[in-house]
């Protein structure tokens, strides 16, 4: 592989990751363009229905003219339909630019290729593939949602030293016993706010009343998707305050009519029904919290991408038993306070 390609490329993904989740349901891309053997220009994809990256860095180019003699990187192929803006590939090919060196191809079936197309029939030499590899991992929920019809699904929980998720509470006004500590519960809200949704069932709603936002972080709240069952909740709950887009996944035909939330009838609830509907609201990533129920139904199918998982300094001795995953997909271990947060990969 070309170093000077490499290089530049580089600097290309460092633009990209600055979109972060105000590009979803785009992809985060970044570009720049190389004159002379520096940088003239540079841009990158910053909110979604804002312009893409490639137009960011072609206008701050001081001199246009200098665009013939330039070459430009850009981490995704360029889009060839219109959509909220224009084709960038229509752009480039106006601009002049003879050269263009391209991450990845575009997996999103209204582009997948035509860009590059586009471009090779305007006569401008194509380089693809370049740090590739790089891009997917930047980008793995919107080539998960492409490629594999479904959202990228992340898994979260909290177990104490011994395995158990909660103690056996019926009651709600009991309290849950903390398995983290603040600085822990930061960084979930930290995580909310990287991620479309958050997922949870019926009984974490009913015990723990949570709020299911990003309070303790900046940024978005995650669309809230709560899997039911047949359950009604009280207009009391945290949930139904109208503050953030809420889903009811249920399988009660009679539910009724409540405001602030979208119900949907769902008489499966197999993982891969779940996802499918998920997908089709156009949702690329999922994080999903628990509780334990529906843990295991995205466990069993082996419908899931990664799992975080807390395990605390105290032993419960009983309780709701804790997801057992096999350690070979461990990747990263990492000890806080004596709370230990492990990161699970399944790579299928």
């Amino acid at each position: 592989m070309n170093d000077t390609h490499l290089l530049f490329m580089k600097r290309a993904l460092d633009l990209a990751s600055l979109g972060g989740r105000e590009v979803m349901p785009n992809p985060q891309v970044g570009c720049v363009i190389v004159y002379n053997h520096q940088i003239i220009g540079e841009g990158y994809h910053r909110e979604f229905g804002g312009p893409h990256a490639e137009v960011h860095a072609i206008l701050s180019v001081k001199n246009p003219e200098w665009l013939k003699l330039s070459t430009l990187y850009v981490t995704l192929e360029p889009c060839s339909h219109f959509g909220k803006t224009p084709p960038c590939a229509n752009l480039i090919i106006n601009s002049g630019i003879r050269k263009v060196v391209i991450g990845s191809q575009d997996p999103n079936p209204l582009v997948s290729g035509n860009g590059i197309k586009l471009l090779k029939e305007a006569g401008i030499d194509v380089v693809s593939g370049v740090m590739d590899t790089e891009n997917r991992t930047l980008n793995t929920r919107f080539f998960t949602f492409h490629e594999k019809k479904r959202p990228y699904v992340i898994l979260k929980w909290a177990q104490s030293a011994d395995g158990f998720l909660d103690k056996n509470r019926s009651d709600p006004n009991e309290p849950p016993e903390w398995i983290t500590d603040e600085y822990c519960r930061t960084l979930v809200h930290q995580w909310r706010s990287r991620e479309q949704s958050i997922v949870v069932g019926s009984k974490t709603i009913l015990m723990d009343n949570p709020k299911l936002d990003v309070r303790n972080w900046t940024g978005k709240n995650p669309i809230r998707i709560i899997i039911a069952g047949k359950t009604i909740f009280s207009n009391k709950t945290n949930i139904l305050n109208g503050l953030t887009k809420t889903y009811i996944f249920t399988s009660n035909s009679n539910y009724p009519k409540t405001q602030n939330v979208e119900i949907i009838f769902m008489p499966n609830y197999s993982a891969k029904a779940i996802l499918t509907r998920i997908y089709e609201l156009k949702i690329q990533s999922v994080f999903i919290e628990g509780g334990k129920k529906t843990l295991d139904i995205f466990l069993t199918e082996n419908l899931w991408d990664e799992a975080r998982v807390f395990t605390g300094k105290s032993c419960f001795f009983e309780g709701l038993k804790s997801p057992e995953l096999d350690k070979h997909l461990l990747s990263i271990s990492t000890i806080h306070q004596e709370i230990t947060l492990d990161y699970f990969s399944n790579k299928k």
